[in-house]
């Protein structure tokens, strides 16, 4: 899920029709724009403002398709398992590769800049948000893992310069599986908390400022985020699931 302009763009895994388009003031579809002999197995989707490009990224294929607003399409290979996708400041796609604990930076056309490896204690990275000062925000925990945090890690990708979490868990100081993010124009940080069903807001230090949405306010999972900072709107994807699929979902809008 993504917001480009007055719309909001929904990703479903299906065969064709995949990416659906809403008015962002009344919700109504306005249109849909199918990727081609793309199957399904899609994990993310992000926007860029700048090019008016939709960037989705197919985990089982290991590779991201590029979509103008016209609905033509460009693949190209990460050669990684892609996860979650963000744009930064020059406009690149920043690619989080979970399986290899690595961040790869494309080019619009494609090009890979550089490959970013993590810190060994950085585990299944999840989302990775570049800053404008060239540090990233990363999410990581996988169910089964015992650190479930949020980091800011250079830019290099060699040091953690400061986290928050640690054993997966409940508390405020614990998350268990956080697994993607956004970052307002002042650099504050949302976290979505799968099993914790929540979105909690730290501060651009990573300390912690309260929870966003709290688990009432959900009825199943919640696992995306989109941030519309002009209008004051959060988008929170709402799943429910069943033997590793979804079975039901919704788009639930705050004011932020």
């Amino acid at each position: 899920m993504t917001s480009l302009g007055g719309e909001i763009y929904l990703l479903r895994s299906k065969d064709r029709d995949q990416v659906e388009v809403y008015d962002v003031i009344t919700y109504c579809l306005l249109r849909c724009l199918s990727v081609p002999s793309a199957g399904v197995g899609f994990i993310d989707m992000i926007s860029c403002k700048h090019f008016l490009y939709l960037y989705i990224s197919q985990h089982d294929a290991e590779c991201v398709y590029r979509l103008d607003l016209l609905g033509e399409a460009t693949k190209w290979r990460v050669n990684d398992q892609p996860n979650k996708l963000s744009v930064n400041a020059g406009h690149n796609l920043i690619v989080a590769c979970t399986a290899v604990r690595k961040i790869k930076e494309f080019s619009p056309r494609g090009d890979l800049i550089r490959v970013v490896t993590l810190p060994d204690d950085v585990i299944n990275p999840w989302h990775a948000i570049q800053l404008t000062s060239g540090q990233f925000i990363v999410c990581h925990g996988q169910a089964y893992d015992e650190i479930h945090r949020v980091c800011k890690i250079s830019s290099d990708g060699h040091h953690i310069v400061q986290s928050h979490g640690g054993q997966s868990g409940s508390k405020i100081s614990q998350y268990d599986v956080p697994n993607h993010l956004a970052v307002d124009d002042n650099e504050f940080v949302l976290v979505v908390d799968i099993n914790n069903r929540r979105v909690t807001l730290l501060s651009p230090t990573l300390e912690y400022k309260c929870q966003v949405v709290s688990r009432n306010q959900v009825k199943w999972f919640p696992r995306r985020l989109c941030l519309d900072v002009q209008r004051r709107r959060l988008y929170v994807n709402d799943n429910d699931y069943k033997d590793n699929k979804a079975t039901a979902g919704r788009v639930v809008v705050f004011s932020v």
